[in-house]
């Protein structure tokens, strides 16, 4: 199945990509912004893909009849395509609960949506429109895709978040976005479509954990009890705001006449520990998760552990050394590993917040 995300690098269309290019059976289609002001290349996606999802859109302006009028071009443009070249691929549309608001965001979402069934009633193709609540995760960008990323920014920052209304929000994990807009072909799903919310709070009571986690993780190297999903989800995406000179983070080190005393991890939630001896010279790893929280501590010998968000090219390094026990946490979505670049034996303690399940693994091997 040949899929193509309009949008492909926003917020949304990034996390659907990634998820899809996990998918069996599933051919991804590149495109680029550019399409959308070049009808060759628009007509020669479209005449290759056999599902579209259009996410291409515009949040957010100063004046909200930009915001109509590109969202509404960005739909007909797509359609026009399609009928320059006799193509009918099967077109899955983001749309918002905001459509029944009375704004002119959500008119250009339900007119967008309409404007495609009535394609699709005349050509012959499928269309489902996905009305989705407000969307969560790593990644998104403050000031722009949602409060959460604001938020997070803000807080991370030593920024006083604002609380302009203390409404109640209703919210989806981008990674469950991802999985319910692809079990809408696997359930050939069609026509208009609500997505549910599966976490919920107010404003208040999201402040009030992203502060709790600053305090928990970021100045104390404690992980927070991480039992209910929507902790998980909310901490994991958290933690991709953090800058990368964050780490490595320096362990605290208790020495006598005995010896030393390090402790690795402090957390109020379960999980599993433990380690490995690596030679010199040798790599482990080149592999990333999309749930799991993940610490490596160096306790003996040189190393060096390399990251990459598995959509850029761009390595993060960072040299730990035993002598000076620190660890790195592996974010989700980096592809990680680590290499012993010392002269002797390299001892690393591991702990991984959720318990080994051979029946639900969430390790995938791509090299950084």
């Amino acid at each position: 199945m040949k899929i193509g995300i309009t949008g492909q690098h926003g917020f949304i269309g990034k996390h659907l990509y990634n998820y899809l290019s996990l998918q069996d059976g599933v051919a991804l289609v590149p495109f680029d912004r550019a399409c959308f002001e070049d009808s060759e290349k628009m007509n020669s996606f479209v005449q290759t893909c056999d599902v579209i999802y259009h996410l291409a859109a515009m949040n957010r302006h100063e004046d909200p009849q930009v915001i109509y009028d590109t969202n509404v071009r960005l739909v007909k443009n797509l359609i026009a395509a399609c009928e320059n070249t006799n193509s009918t691929p099967w077109i899955i549309i983001s749309s918002s609960t905001q459509e029944d608001n009375n704004n002119l965001y959500g008119d250009s979402k339900k007119h967008g949506r309409e404007l495609l069934e009535s394609w699709a009633q005349k050509s012959g193709a499928k269309t489902t429109g996905m009305v989705i609540p407000n969307v969560f995760g790593p990644f998104g960008k403050p000031f722009y895709n949602s409060v959460f990323a604001t938020f997070c920014h803000q807080v991370i920052n030593g920024e006083q978040p604002t609380i302009i209304s203390d409404g109640d929000l209703k919210l989806i994990y981008v990674n469950e976005l991802s999985e319910a807009l692809f079990k809408v072909v696997s359930e050939n799903k069609t026509g208009r479509q609500i997505v549910k919310h599966n976490h919920e709070l107010k404003v208040s009571e999201l402040l009030s954990k992203l502060n709790h986690y600053k305090e928990t993780y970021l100045e104390k190297g404690n992980f927070p009890d991480l039992t209910n999903p929507t902790d998980l989800a909310m901490f994991n995406s958290f933690r991709c705001y953090i800058p990368t000179n964050y780490y490595p983070r320096p362990f605290t080190k208790h020495s006598d006449d005995r010896g030393s005393f390090v402790e690795i991890v402090r957390a109020g939630t379960t999980g599993q520990s433990s380690f490995s001896t690596t030679v010199p010279g040798i790599t482990r790893g080149n592999h990333f998760h999309t749930r799991k929280a993940e610490r490596f501590a160096v306790i003996k010998g040189r190393a060096r552990i390399d990251l990459r968000k598995i959509d850029t090219e761009d390595i993060i390094s960072y040299e730990v050394n035993g002598d000076n026990p620190s660890y790195v946490d592996m974010p989700i979505w980096y592809t990680h590993n680590i290499t012993n670049i010392g002269d002797e034996e390299l001892l690393t303690i591991f702990w991984i917040n959720e318990p080994y399940d051979p029946e639900n693994a969430d390790t995938y091997f791509v090299g950084v």
